[in-house]
């Protein structure tokens, strides 16, 4: 039997000619949280769908601890899954108090389960002292909390967040994406977040997959996806990225900042990435490439250089490092850069 608490198996889903997920392979663990990231209409919320049974599969099969819940001849609603759900807009009932709210999903089962349930759920999201109060009386982080409370109060085995913190501003969002990972986690259950936001996914998730065009770019975790990409789009996607074209051969990667030497056998053309804390400028000597712009970030400058051959690249440098649209610098890779070569045929990494 199965291990994993929901695997996907070459899950497809078409609405007419557009494939919206296209033969997804996915296994998540008991207690993991895996972050689903990806552009707007990569197929993200239709994986999340269909996992929840709110979709039927075209093809491929979905599993919930090792027991087939969607496949070609095989669908089981929604409300016999064991799955949670809390929805971007929270859905709250206006009409209904916080506890009348968290009560919702308890209707069926007997009144001592009921109430223990219901407690624990309070508690959990730490909302006992507003169990009386309405949605509309709640701050947006405690709206959050009682869609939480909610949909943990039936004992899922696996919660859905969809884009749960995008409608909150910047400030609230740090705060509450701190609160919902502490709750999720003491409540040991499994959770699978969906966002399109980078940040989000890099804090919530212990593993990361990155969905393009309804297919899996790359899983792993935060630090993988984002120092080790496999895919160009990967690279980009997940952090500020340029890419400077080059040249692959004889075991070493030939670019306009250097030579670097490679482990593996590949060759052709390719494209570099240099993310902007690889960058380094300097005064001395004779300048070659053309700061365009700086940015303010605080305690950072994020610079924006052109190299002699009229490629672009960023740099994140100290704000004591002050340099100025026009200045002549000289560009440089830090000591720690390693060269990450994506083919240019197929935006693969090459080895």
């Amino acid at each position: 039997m199965s291990t994993f608490a929901v695997r996907c198996t070459g899950l497809t889903k078409r609405y007419g000619d557009v494939v919206a997920v296209d033969g997804i392979e996915l296994g998540v663990q008991p207690g993991e949280t895996l972050s689903i990231v990806g552009p707007s209409g990569s197929g993200k919320t239709t994986t999340l769908r269909l996992i929840a049974g709110f979709e039927a599969v075209d093809e491929g099969e979905i599993s919930l601890r090792g027991t087939v819940v969607s496949g070609r001849k095989t669908h089981v609603p929604p409300e016999r899954r064991r799955v949670g759900i809390v929805f971007q807009e929270h859905a709250l009932f206006p009409h209904k108090t916080v506890g009348d709210n968290v009560a919702f999903g308890l209707h069926k089962i007997g009144s001592h389960e009921r109430a223990k349930r219901f407690k624990n759920a309070l508690e959990l999201v730490r909302l006992t002292h507003l169990e009386q109060r309405y949605p509309h009386e709640l701050s947006g982080g405690e709206q959050q909390r009682v869609a939480l409370a909610r949909a943990l109060a039936p004992n899922p085995e696996v919660m859905l967040l969809d884009e749960p913190f995008s409608n909150l501003d910047a400030d609230l969002r740090a705060r509450i994406r701190g609160e919902v990972k502490s709750i999720l986690a003491d409540a040991g259950v499994t959770v699978i977040f969906v966002t399109h936001d980078q940040d989000d996914a890099l804090f919530m998730g212990e593993r990361i997959a990155i969905i393009n065009e309804g297919r899996i770019e790359q899983t792993g975790t935060p630090e993988q996806v984002f120092h080790e990409p496999q895919t160009r789009f990967a690279a980009g996607f997940m952090g500020v990225a340029d890419f400077l074209p080059a040249e692959y051969a004889n075991g070493k990667v030939e670019m306009e900042l250097g030579a670097f030497p490679m482990s593996g056998e590949g060759s052709g053309p390719c494209e570099v990435m240099t993310r902007p804390d690889d960058i380094e400028l300097n005064r001395a000597g004779e300048g070659t490439a053309t700061v365009l712009s700086r940015t303010f970030q605080g305690i950072w400058d994020l610079y924006v250089v052109e190299l002699p051959s009229g490629a672009v690249v960023r740099a994140q440098r100290p704000h004591y490092e002050r340099y100025e649209p026009g200045d002549s610098v000289r560009v440089s890779v830090a000591p720690h850069y390693v060269a990450r070569c994506f083919a240019q045929a197929d935006g693969k990494l090459m080895p």
